[in-house]
């Protein structure tokens, strides 16, 4: 089977099935990895692309879209949960056969010890296992030390321009290369891009730190309102997932769907169907 036959036959359906009601998603007709090659770059769905919707919700076009690996916002797993409810709410997410990898976006702009550590204990009782954050450069050391108690791989995440700690990967890099190992990052091409930056250079610069990753696509690099499907923009997928592969990169590739937040499943199946295409057009690269 081609790479166009295979992104346009899982198109047609996926996205048909994800733009049902979420209730009528199954998890028969979602498409699988066998006989192709999209475990070389293993796909997730950061959960704030569906943010408008419930937890079972959410996990039912999780399924639909044929995806097994979730960042979970905590739209989904709240903060104010109990260690026994997050416990639980762990529990919906696997029971779907889905595996959460990282959690957040966590702000983590507190200078308070007992503040910070409550994400921390948050994110041990939810089973997080990488927090994606956004701290502050003054409160890095102190998140640092909690890191190492905890265990915690932290992903310090790049907002783009607006950004005054983060703008790009290369920026936290300058800030955790010389910290813990825990001390990392989270890429987003698509935050990373409107810097400015060659994403291909931001991604190597950081590549002993990254420990989550967040794709997206824009037609315009300059506005960060031009959002796109994967595929339809200018974003160098082709050449990002074949540096993922070819250094056998052992986390997931995200997608962090910001548009469309009402109906967001059309939009995200046409992402998965064209990042599907590329890793089988890459088979054997």
């Amino acid at each position: 089977m081609s790479a166009v036959t295979s992104r346009r036959s899982f198109l047609s359906g996926a996205a048909a099935a994800a733009a049902a009601a979420p209730a009528a998603a199954s998890a028969a007709a979602a498409p699988t990895m066998e006989t192709h090659h999209w475990g070389d770059v293993k796909l997730a769905v950061a959960t704030y692309s569906l943010r408008k919707f419930s937890r079972s919700q959410a996990i039912e076009i999780v399924k639909s879209l044929g995806i097994q690996y979730v960042n979970v916002k905590a739209f989904h797993m709240p903060y104010y949960l109990s260690a026994d409810e997050l416990k639980a709410a762990r529990a919906e997410f696997e029971k779907a056969g889905l595996q959460i990898v990282s959690g957040g976006n966590i702000s983590l702009k507190s200078d308070d010890k007992d503040e910070l550590e409550r994400y921390f204990k948050y994110a041990k009782a939810a089973g997080i296992p990488v927090m994606v954050c956004a701290p502050k450069h003054s409160n890095l050391a102190a998140i640092e030390k909690l890191a190492i108690e905890y265990d915690m791989k932290m992903a310090i995440h790049n907002h783009g321009p607006e950004d005054r700690y983060y703008p790009a990967a290369s920026d936290v890099m300058k800030q955790v290369k010389d910290m813990d190992p825990r001390m990392g990052l989270c890429v987003d091409v698509g935050h990373a891009v409107r810097t400015g930056a060659d994403i291909l250079e931001e991604i190597d610069g950081a590549w002993s730190r990254i420990y989550d990753f967040h794709i997206k696509d824009l037609a315009d690099f300059s506005d960060k309102r031009s959002q796109v499907p994967v595929g339809e923009g200018k974003m160098p997928v082709a050449a990002i997932f074949n540096m993922l592969k070819k250094r056998k990169y052992a986390g997931v590739v995200g997608l962090e769907f910001e548009i469309d937040a009402d109906a967001p499943q059309v939009g995200m199946a046409k992402s998965f169907a064209y990042m599907r295409g590329v890793l089988d057009g890459q088979r054997g690269a």
